[in-house]
């Protein structure tokens, strides 16, 4: 499993690693299926093995927003699974995803039994509050355009990948899908591209993102 350094597989030993893969089962998706659908009843836990899911939430008139990209090491459904609550989310797979999958049951009493997993999967709760408190500071005020610069500069720190010098963005959303997460209407978010572009700080083409200038595209999202 090819996992970032912060990712909840990479921070357990090796032993808590073992006794999840022994409580669990393997699945796969193909993109565009649905892992589980917000509201649904289902609690267990999974495990991105390999790939990108898309973490979907929708709002009061229908539309859908994607609110965060898991990929290789992250957990989902986790609430579910511990609070014994409904799914808060839909997830998606964006790509080939393969996953583990462990049940509420099994995954409750390794969490009560093994400290370094409750303290490890405490970190990561921690973490995503303050991704949800950061996204709340950055999109829930100033201008539409300071929105979009905000968005794509986490875009490119949380998933982007390195090209050479500058960071290559594929989150496989459409613009609309962009301009809803950053609470702004299509056509102000693509008159905000073409500001970046003209700038030369981002470039652009179907289906990705590069940035060229991240200091500089944080400075604009100020």
């Amino acid at each position: 499993m090819d996992t970032g350094p912060d990712s909840f597989w990479e921070r357990l030993t090796a032993a808590e690693r073992g006794v999840l893969e022994q409580a669990s089962s393997r699945r796969g998706y193909t993109p565009g299926e649905y892992l589980c659908h917000e509201g649904d009843q289902s609690k267990h836990v999974i495990v991105v093995i390999s790939g990108h899911v898309q973490v979907i939430t929708h709002t009061q008139d229908g539309r859908e927003l994607v609110i965060a990209l898991r990929s290789a090491g992250d957990i989902l459904g986790e609430m579910a699974a511990l609070y014994d609550q409904p799914r808060t989310a839909t997830l998606r797979a964006l790509d080939k995803v393969d996953a583990i999958t462990i049940p509420s049951n099994r995954f409750i009493h390794l969490a009560q039994t093994r400290a370094k997993l409750s303290w490890t999967l405490l970190g990561v709760l921690h973490a995503r509050f303050g991704e949800l408190n950061q996204q709340r500071a950055e999109y829930g005020g100033g201008t539409a355009s300071h929105r979009v610069y905000a968005q794509i500069a986490q875009m490119a720190a949380e998933y982007g990948k390195r090209n050479g010098s500058s960071i290559e963005i594929k989150a496989g959303l459409t613009q609309q899908q962009l301009a809803d997460g950053a609470a702004t209407s299509r056509e102000s978010y693509a008159r905000a591209l073409r500001v970046l572009r003209q700038r030369g700080i981002i470039s652009t083409g179907r289906g990705w993102i590069r940035v060229h200038h991240l200091d500089e595209l944080r400075r604009l999202a100020r």
